[in-house]
């Protein structure tokens, strides 16, 4: 049976509730003995375990070399960027204006053509 690991526990605590698990419930754990009882949800195919990433350390299933693995995977991998704000944090944690800086040299270009066509197509 599956461990889950979520940024938002909660709402995927809400979501299989809402699908018919008994989750958070007392419900008798006989294959995810550890999970603890408010992230433990029992279907009728089998148990989940659901762990938000303060939690991750509590996890049964990944051991050492898998967290290794998957931090190198995610070194590689760019982070999303928000619609709020397109900075992003670096790996030293200073944020970067990653996209920010081409687009606004693209638009920068733009508005300097269109004034330099304005310019040129003015009567004398």
């Amino acid at each position: 049976m599956p461990e889950q690991l979520t940024k938002h526990p909660d709402v995927t605590l809400q979501v299989l509730r809402s699908a018919g698990a008994q989750c958070g419930t007392q419900a008798p754990q006989e294959i995810l003995t550890a999970c603890p009882a408010e992230r433990f949800c029992k279907l009728p195919g089998g148990e989940i375990c659901v762990y938000g990433i303060a939690d991750a350390p509590r996890m049964t299933q990944f051991v050492a070399a898998d967290w290794r693995s998957l931090a190198a995977a995610t070194r590689a991998v760019p982070g999303p960027t928000s619609g709020a704000s397109a900075a992003r944090a670096d790996e030293s944690g200073a944020a970067s204006l990653g996209p920010v800086v081409p687009l606004a040299s693209g638009l920068g270009l733009v508005i300097i053509g269109v004034a330099i066509g304005w310019f040129l197509r003015r009567p004398g």
